[in-house]
């Protein structure tokens, strides 16, 4: 199979007031995805998604005008090829950097759905995987930053949905951070299992400050205390101790996560498969994992696509751990753009998707309903 053609779509739907959630990066007022078709020579076509990046005119752009020509003509089935002329010609020298492996990232989900409806079978078939039951916790868009009272109701109903983890945000003041896990966490009890995620939003005197609180609450993880980049906050945590340090959405490509091995703070990786370079860099990133004895959490996106390849990911690796489910409470991207929809089971797992690719149909005729939207994702809590 040869890449006759690569098209980027950007969408967007804007949130309603009564569904904007509250977080370490503001306000949430729109979701956006750009999805990627990638067709063959005989006119059969995979789909993947690129993460948006809070520009989604520019990811599309940049698929549809650099590297879809680059790649045209490449091998499907080849994703070494796809991956070095990528990185020679955009992320080696000059090039744009996390956006162009980004925008890989949707080209690689594509051909990988591509390779699986061209065998008719799953992707995670393709890689030797195995059906499994996936642990899952409640994540995406959602148990932000609210009184008190609606953040446990939120948090109870999720529960009784079948969730045995809840992730929370956090990244305002300590002490109002603390008092939001407190109060989950005697909610629901010490049988669910708790994260927090501080959206690059703390300082290290805050992680300092806040350790011993998300200790005795039993904390499964602090996540993203610090930008991606900030390397050397990140070390500052080395000798701390407490509970373990979670990041690596914000990661781009195997180089950034050798970096966090080398580092020894991280110890849960959450590499997004619509930002990190696709699936096959992600399979790179898994096997670094594998070496160091660190269990991967992947980071999930907007719609069905990237849910179908993380699941198709995770049930293809041996050191999978759980996997993000989006709860956020209005994201048609997520629930009408793409069939059948991945569904909770009641005993909080997520099962290894059966369809042919990554497992999820585009529903194409539903591209005019969701037009991409200008301007910023998320707004500062004061607007």
């Amino acid at each position: 199979m040869i890449i006759q053609s690569v098209t980027a779509y950007p969408l967007s739907c804007a949130v309603p007031p009564q569904f904007q959630v509250s977080l370490g990066i503001g306000r949430t007022i729109k979701r956006d995805t750009v999805l990627v078709r990638v067709a063959d020579e005989a006119g059969l076509a995979g789909w993947g998604e690129a993460h948006a990046a809070r520009a989604p005119t520019v990811i599309a752009e940049l698929i549809n005008s650099t590297l879809g020509p680059l790649v045209r003509g490449l091998e499907v089935e080849d994703s070494a090829a796809l991956w070095t002329k990528v990185y020679r010609a955009q992320l080696a020298s000059h090039g744009t950097g996390a956006a162009a492996a980004i925008a890989l990232s949707g080209i690689d989900l594509a051909c990988w759905d591509l390779r699986g409806r061209h065998a008719q079978v799953p992707v995670w078939r393709l890689l030797g995987g195995t059906a499994r039951a996936i642990p899952a916790y409640a994540g995406g868009i959602s148990l932000g930053y609210q009184p008190l009272a609606a953040l446990v109701l939120e948090a109870l109903g999720l529960v009784a949905h079948g969730y045995r983890a809840l992730k929370l945000r956090i990244g305002q003041r300590v002490v109002d951070d603390l008092a939001r896990i407190t109060a989950v966490r005697e909610a629901v009890g010490l049988s669910v299992e708790l994260m927090v995620d501080a959206n690059c939003a703390y300082t290290v005197a805050d992680v300092r400050a806040i350790m011993d609180g998300l200790v005795r609450q039993r904390v499964a993880w602090l996540e993203e205390p610090f930008p991606a980049h900030a390397q050397r906050d990140y070390l500052a945590l080395k000798d701390l101790g407490g509970v373990p340090i979670a990041a690596g959405e914000n990661h781009y490509t195997r180089f950034d996560f050798e970096r966090l091995q080398d580092d020894g703070v991280v110890s849960i990786w959450q590499p997004d498969l619509s930002k990190t370079g696709g699936l096959s860099e992600a399979l790179h990133i898994a096997r670094l994992a594998a070496q160091a004895g660190i269990a991967l959490c992947p980071h999930t996106s907007v719609t069905g696509l990237n849910i179908g390849a993380t699941l198709n990911f995770l049930s293809s690796i041996p050191n999978a751990g759980y996997f993000e489910a989006d709860c956020a409470a209005f994201n048609p991207l997520r629930t009408e753009l793409t069939s059948p929809r991945a569904e909770l089971a009641p005993d909080g797992t997520f099962s290894t998707p059966r369809g042919a690719g990554l497992g999820a149909a585009v529903i194409e005729a539903l591209f005019a309903r969701f037009p991409v939207i200008a301007g910023a994702g998320y707004l500062p809590h004061s607007e």
